[in-house]
């Protein structure tokens, strides 16, 4: 089953391709892979969360912020294949989390990236999760991806 199949299956939508907030694509494609920029929980042009996980966002919100984070990016490598049906595999998550230096759970928020994307796709991906003391726009987390497409 392709990943169109599977969103469909799931009761998913990709949303449109987020606009940039700098001078950079939403994702590039070399190859048969496709690298996105970091995305992320916009949701219909709006941050969906802000501020810092722990504090100002609950780990629920921003488990939640992942996921949305990973189906823009999933849009953005979608809008760059060509088609949602056409990517194979997701490789690699980057997910980074706007939290203070005694917040310690950064690969459970990412698990909401993690999770959705393992009922999407049969195969695991390799993950980073990392602290960051401040996001672009006052983001909880931004997450980007490294897929594997069809040529």
């Amino acid at each position: 089953m392709n990943l169109r199949e599977k969103l469909q299956e799931l009761n998913l939508t990709l949303p449109e391709v987020a606009s940039p907030v700098g001078a950079y694509l939403p994702a590039v494609r070399t190859g048969s892979y496709i690298y996105t920029s970091g995305q992320l929980p916009l949701v219909g042009g709006n941050l969906r969360y802000q501020g810092k996980v722990g504090t100002d966002v609950t780990e629920e919100e921003a488990y939640e912020a992942a996921r949305i984070c990973a189906l823009n990016a999933l849009a953005a490598a979608a809008n760059a294949a060509g088609g949602a049906e056409k990517i194979l595999r997701v490789v690699k998550v980057t997910g980074f989390v706007n939290c203070y230096p005694d917040f310690t759970d950064q690969a459970k928020v990412l698990n909401g990236a993690s999770d959705l994307l393992g009922k999407l796709f049969s195969e695991g991906h390799a993950r980073a999760a990392v602290g960051a003391i401040s996001l672009p726009l006052g983001t909880p987390v931004e997450v980007e991806m490294i897929l594997e497409i069809t040529e």
